[in-house]
């Protein structure tokens, strides 16, 4: 059974925020929050009928307006034209000790447009986790990707050092036969200088 969506807003950097969601946790996962903004009194469900209205026409989607501003919510908003107003635009104005906040009216309850918000929040949900799937595959891709790289290089890399080392075992071999061969020349060598200086000693008598 479709669960009946509900209005929630925060404010967070530049922008308030609302969205239509059947739950304050499917609200924090469509903003991206990392903390409870609930709990911490930062969020709450809206009851104005305007805002609720505006997030009803696009269940599931995060709009934004500047912060501290009335204008309308869009998906797209405009960054806040005060912001270099010597910081004070960043502050909350103090509020008069008989402000009282207006009194939003009732609306009447209209069962089919809440089925078809119900049902159009789904469909965004569907649609962001198809991304997310998406993305995940994508990603998945590039690690497969720098991963037979990697296996390349390696590879590549092992088989030069194998070359290496079995050319200089080669070397090796031939210069230890090359060893043994100049050590039986100068073994012959010794043996015919010791005669050739015995006869040359005794023809000089």
């Amino acid at each position: 059974m479709a669960r009946k969506l509900k209005t929630y807003q925060t404010s967070l950097g530049f922008f308030d925020l609302v969205i239509a969601a059947p739950s304050m946790k499917a609200a924090l996962q469509a903003w991206g929050a990392d903390s409870n903004l609930f709990h911490q009194g930062f969020a709450k469900e809206s009851e104005d009928p305007d805002v609720i209205e505006a997030a009803m026409a696009a269940p599931g989607v995060v709009l934004k307006r500047p912060v501290g501003s009335t204008g309308p919510y869009k998906e797209q908003a405009e960054l806040p034209t005060n912001l270099a107003d010597d910081g004070d635009a960043t502050k909350a104005q103090p509020k008069s000790k008989n402000h009282k906040p207006p009194k939003h009216s009732k609306r009447p309850r209209d069962p089919k447009a809440e089925r078809r918000a119900t049902l159009a929040f789904e469909k965004e949900e569907q649609r962001r986790a198809q991304e997310r799937v998406k993305e995940a595959a994508v990603q998945q891709r590039e690690r497969e990707r720098r991963q037979r790289a990697i296996s390349k290089a390696q590879n590549a890399l092992d088989a030069a050092r194998q070359k290496y080392q079995t050319k200089a075992a080669e070397i090796k071999a031939q210069i230890d036969v090359l060893e043994r061969k100049s050590q039986t020349q100068q073994a012959r060598w010794e043996k015919e200088r010791v005669r050739l200086e015995a006869a040359l000693q005794k023809v000089r008598g």
